[in-house]
């Protein structure tokens, strides 16, 4: 089964648009843990205008199943993390005021930086993940480079999803196929939702986690947590 890491985030910044503690960072993911999530994500960035530093350090004691830490690779970030040690780091090439990420990494123009972040915690014993688009030499390089998996960002896919569904998930598919081949593991992220999730997990059923945050985030206000963390898994099942 595809484990479903959920991105708390967007908890986060409700949380900040008020100050104070409400809601509760902290128990809002022990909670989606006791509702059935495989995972927490978290995405610190460097304005912390959600997540903190001061979370993800919180957070890393408390949580009984996988801590996912996405990220642009800088000092800062670099350090919390191998500090933290979580059980998997996700690098991201977002610019520090970007809104949230919408591309992947070029591996091939970045081989030599990427080379140097990935070993620096594959030597502290965090897997890496390298988030990409599906252009197989990118991926191919991803594995040049150490990854232990590629994250595929799945915007694209799901801004055609409704127009040709068959059409969209094409390139993903391709894509999976490689990083399979090159004994990558797979991740996938970005946009994901109730409508277009499980027919993804049916052409690519070797998915290994699912990060979704806004869209289940939405949900829950509709649903509560527990149902739709649980119509997540459903999708994935």
């Amino acid at each position: 089964m595809t484990k479903l890491s959920v991105n708390i985030n967007k908890v986060a910044t409700i949380r900040n648009a008020r100050g104070g503690n409400n809601p509760d960072i902290l128990k809002v993911a022990q909670d989606c843990e006791e509702f059935g999530a495989d995972g927490i994500t978290v995405h610190p960035r460097p304005d912390e205008r959600h997540i903190r530093y001061a979370d993800v350090v919180n957070l890393r004691p408390l949580l009984r199943t996988e801590f996912n830490i996405e990220g642009y690779p800088s000092k800062e970030f670099m350090d919390l993390v191998l500090k933290v040690k979580p059980h998997q780091v996700t690098l991201v090439p977002d610019a520090p005021d970007q809104i949230t990420s919408n591309a992947g990494w070029d591996t091939v123009a970045h081989q030599s930086f990427l080379t140097e972040v990935v070993g620096e915690f594959n030597d502290a014993g965090i897997r890496t993940s390298l988030f990409v688009g599906t252009t197989p030499g990118f991926i191919e390089y991803a594995a040049k480079i150490g990854a232990d998996r590629v994250e595929l960002y799945t915007e694209p896919y799901a801004a055609a999803y409704a127009k040709n569904r068959e059409e969209a998930i094409a390139p993903f598919v391709e894509a999976a196929r490689v990083a399979r081949s090159l004994g990558l593991g797979l991740n996938v992220g970005h946009d994901l939702s109730l409508e277009n999730l499980q027919y993804l997990h049916e052409q690519i059923p070797w998915v290994d986690e699912a990060s979704i945050g806004h869209a289940l985030i939405c949900d829950a206000l509709y649903m509560g947590l527990q149902q739709t963390i649980l119509a997540y898994k459903k999708c994935l099942s």
